[in-house]
């Protein structure tokens, strides 16, 4: 329980209360409540094609019908291999309202990754695009796929002749004439304990380097949606979402999709994240809310003409993923006018645990803070080899989470759910600290520690001041390996458009700024870096490739 003796506790937000009450309820209700009090408002804009509340649940109610009619039922696997389209918002609460289980799939994977994860959920069905279905046909015997739904990429584009090749294969069904047959049907009426049945197998890495399935309960994703709708203060059936993130991903699902969603608002459904398309939408759409990742931020601010656009229709911008660069998040809000405020989360939390203070004013934000711990959950400092040790405030430490929001485990993995679960703690395995008035800091993943000589560096503070050289659009630093000293810091750098560096200006650029044995010691420029399917920077690739590079050598 959250109690007054919690440093946060005082400095929480006044109009957000400690402890919110959401409702006990199937997450898919949280679709059909908008629908009945908000029927005509637009829930979809996609390619200027609008979808209203009252049609996504009627489409939704159809898929679920079809659904049952192929042979899916409660508690069955369905994986979703879509982009941003209607059909993945359609298919995603069809599932859930037949009692299913949606299991997402990253459009970033290839074949190996597709297969492991349609083995290793066991699920029955898959929704794709006409595009993929190679990827399918080739492991389907090795899986228990039973059905796989074909979709269009333009919303109610209807088979055309090079696809209906593939719907005269036996179990391949088009996602559109499952719509339209089911028009007058209603979903069946499935019974769902929202505390223990589960609404989404969501993948994500963990400490053994395989992905595994996060179980999250109807009742994690209802709750965490409420409490982040709630932080977040967006007004209901007013607000217009950037759906830009990847819904496939637990960040996009919440943020972007659930969240817009109970709130009865319009969704702008973004496919793929191109810069200079984003500002035009921004200005075309008058966005109000926009939930991204700072290389997003980034990449927009580093458009020549940004100036020419009218972005002042946003009030307010979440970044999560990886750690916002303080300078981003300054020019950000002075060019918008609105707010852009730093938050954490991670998959095991369906994501969202802390946020700073939504507040145009900042005098209650912390820069490089990831802020407070959301209503209804608790967090805590554990020393790294010891997590029975609460460590006091301003001591660096493993961050622990508690809270409605936390996944019941790790799918059919017994063993790696009791290394990150611990009397009801989540351990996240990110370092950090607390200061006196509760605000959390990230300082980086455990992982990612640097260990040179007998020193502990943090990548994230080695970044933090390359991006304060205006030259610098991304950068990542890793410990590349030494046999005798550990990990020596080694930087890689993207420079803006029509900038030049060199390898000495930049380590000169940090090494002023940062003790000796933090000093990088080699830099490499790239034309990009690695990015995980939210434009998060994987230093684990660049990593590896060092690793690779050496044994080469």
């Amino acid at each position: 329980m959250v109690t007054d003796e919690k440093p946060w506790f005082k400095a929480w937000p006044n109009n957000v209360p400690a402890f919110i009450d959401y409702p006990e309820i199937p997450l898919h209700e949280l679709l059909s409540n908008s629908a009945k009090d908000h029927p005509n408002l637009s829930a979809i804009d996609y390619n200027d094609n609008e979808i209203t509340y009252k049609e996504l649940d009627l489409f939704s109610d159809q898929f679920a019908t079809g659904l049952s009619k192929i042979g899916i039922r409660k508690g069955d696997r369905i994986a979703l291999f879509l982009p941003n389209i209607p059909q993945f918002i359609i298919a995603y609460f069809g599932i859930l309202k037949l009692g299913a289980v949606a299991t997402t799939i990253s459009q970033l994977h290839k074949d190996r990754e597709v297969k492991y994860q349609l083995i290793n959920s066991g699920a029955k069905s898959i929704i794709t695009l006409n595009s993929l279905y190679s990827m399918i046909e080739k492991t389907w015997q090795e899986t228990k796929l039973q059905n796989v739904i074909i979709a269009g990429l333009n919303w109610k584009s209807y088979p055309n002749d090079s696809s209906q090749m593939i719907f005269c294969k036996e179990n391949v069904f088009s996602f559109e004439k499952i719509i339209k047959e089911n028009s007058n049907s209603n979903s069946p009426k499935i019974e769902i304990n929202p505390k223990v049945d589960l609404a989404v197998l969501q993948y994500t890495g963990g400490t053994t380097g395989r992905a595994k399935g996060a179980m999250l309960t109807h009742m994690n994703l209802v709750a965490n949606t409420i409490m982040f709708s709630t932080w977040i203060q967006a007004k209901i059936a007013k607000e217009r979402f950037l759906t830009a993130l990847p819904l496939f991903h637990i960040y996009g699902m919440t943020t972007s999709m659930n969240v817009p969603i109970s709130l009865a608002a319009k969704m702008v459904l973004i496919p793929k994240f191109n810069p200079r398309n984003i500002l035009e939408i921004i200005q075309k759409k008058r966005i109000t809310v926009f939930c991204g990742v700072p290389t997003m931020y980034s990449m927009l601010l580093a458009d020549k003409e940004i100036d020419k656009f009218n972005l002042t229709s946003i009030k307010l911008c979440i970044s999560g993923a990886s750690p916002l660069p303080p300078q981003v998040q300054h020019r950000f809000m002075t060019i918008t006018k609105g707010f852009l405020a730093e938050g954490y989360g991670l998959t095991e939390a369906s994501p969202v645990t802390h946020c700073n203070p939504i507040d145009k004013t900042m005098k209650t934000v912390r820069v490089g803070s990831i802020g407070l711990p959301l209503s209804n959950t608790e967090a805590r400092i554990l020393e790294v080899s010891n997590h029975k040790k609460e460590l006091p405030i301003g001591e660096t430490g493993e961050l622990a989470i508690k809270g409605p929001q936390v996944m019941l485990g790790y799918w059919q993995n017994p063993n790696e759910t009791a290394i990150v679960l611990k009397d009801g703690w989540l351990l996240t395995g990110d370092i950090g600290k607390m200061d006196k008035d509760g605000y959390f800091y990230i300082t980086d993943r455990k992982k990612d520690l640097i260990k040179y000589k007998d020193y502990s560096i943090y990548p994230r503070e080695i970044e933090d001041v390359i991006y304060e050289n205006s030259k610098v659009k991304l950068c990542a630093v890793i410990g590349k390996p030494t046999p005798i000293i550990g990990g020596i810091p080694k930087a890689f750098v993207v420079l803006r458009d029509n900038t030049e560096a060199t390898e000495k200006e930049i380590m000169a650029f940090v090494n002023e700024k940062v003790a000796t044995y933090k000093a990088i010691r080699e830099v490499e420029f790239r034309n990009n870096l690695p990015l995980s399917s939210v434009g998060k920077v994987l230093r684990r690739v660049l990593q590896d490739e060092e690793k690779q590079k050496q044994r080469k050598e």
